[in-house]
């Protein structure tokens, strides 16, 4: 029912091929990056002494390079240097005043995820009508609390309504689907994206709650797309000693990696983990974590990398 649901949906607009439409990784850490301020312990230190190690919060950008029309899913924190990363990976050469880009898709009101909209107001870059595309709490929560609010009062964002399973075409070949996801939703609904460009598919999950509590099922949406970008928060239960995981119900590494473990290694290589809290050992390069993800044809996503869609 799944694979019949997203393959029959709206966005499926699919007919010329368009290889410079493609998903850009700006960011894979937790909301707070890496180093999270107040950690002096060792998996902060490096990038504490080397800012060139620090690491934004889970972003990604939609590129139609034909179009030249670009899209960011989420806005954290970090959004000047992803931009800039951005600028020099995709290049698009229009008014400064809308950041060059034809919207942001926000998952949720988690400070990861929409904070980086501070930076499109009148004390900063001062933008023109740039989309922000919501589910309707989230739309609420803008319109209501400053100072989003007065993003949306003085133009600098307008906000479009998002229906969940609601296709929303970005062009002729490329759509954007929201997903209703379990989540903490203290002050918005959660969404996650379905993604599909002119050959390929992506979904995107930063964050969900235990993947049993979701309505879909994570084997059998693999099966459907072709990249799979997902919650990656923690490791294993004892990354947080002394602190209750029920606070903070990601679905953990071992869990996502056991749900996966059966598929063909072809399915499991679609799986990229991405929202990495500082405390995780994955992000170390070269730990026995980090070997048993790419002992399972599963990976972590890099900043920079890029997959055509």
């Amino acid at each position: 029912m799944l694979r019949l649901a997203i393959h029959c949906a709206a966005l499926l607009l699919l007919s010329t091929a368009c290889p410079a439409t493609e998903l850009i990784v700006l960011g894979i850490a937790q909301d707070a990056g890496v180093p999270q301020l107040g950690c002096t312990k060792p998996c902060c230190a490096a990038a504490l002494a080397d800012p060139a190690l620090a690491l934004g919060a889970a972003s990604i950008a939609i590129v139609d390079g034909d179009a030249e029309t670009r899209w960011l899913i989420d806005a954290t924190p970090n959004l000047p240097s992803q931009l800039a990363l951005l600028d020099r990976l995709a290049p698009a050469e229009r008014d400064s005043r809308d950041a060059a880009l034809d919207g942001i898709f926000l998952t949720h009101a988690h400070m990861g995820h929409y904070t980086g909209l501070m930076h499109l107001g009148r004390e900063a870059m001062s933008s023109s009508g740039v989309r922000v595309y919501t589910l309707p709490r989230m739309a609420e929560f803008l319109r209501d609390n400053g100072p989003w609010s007065q993003l949306c009062a003085l133009g600098n964002i307008v906000l479009e309504p998002l229906d969940p399973g609601a296709a929303v075409s970005l062009g002729p070949n490329l759509g954007v689907q929201a997903l209703l996801v379990p989540h903490r939703d203290e002050f918005s609904e959660t969404a996650g994206f379905l993604i599909r460009g002119p050959q390929k598919s992506a979904l995107y999950i930063p964050d969900i709650d235990k993947w049993e509590q979701w309505t879909l099922n994570l084997p059998e949406i693999l099966s459907s797309v072709d990249l799979a970008l997902v919650d990656g928060t923690f490791f294993d239960a004892s990354e947080l000693p002394g602190r209750s995981m029920d606070e903070i119900p990601h679905p953990l590494m071992v869990e996502t990696l056991a749900l996966v473990r059966d598929l063909p290694a072809s399915e499991r290589a679609k799986l990229y983990f991405i929202h990495l809290n500082h405390s995780n050992p994955a992000l170390r390069a070269d730990g026995p974590e980090r070997e048993l993800i790419l002992e399972m044809d599963c990976h972590i996503a890099q900043v920079g990398e890029r997959f055509a869609l």
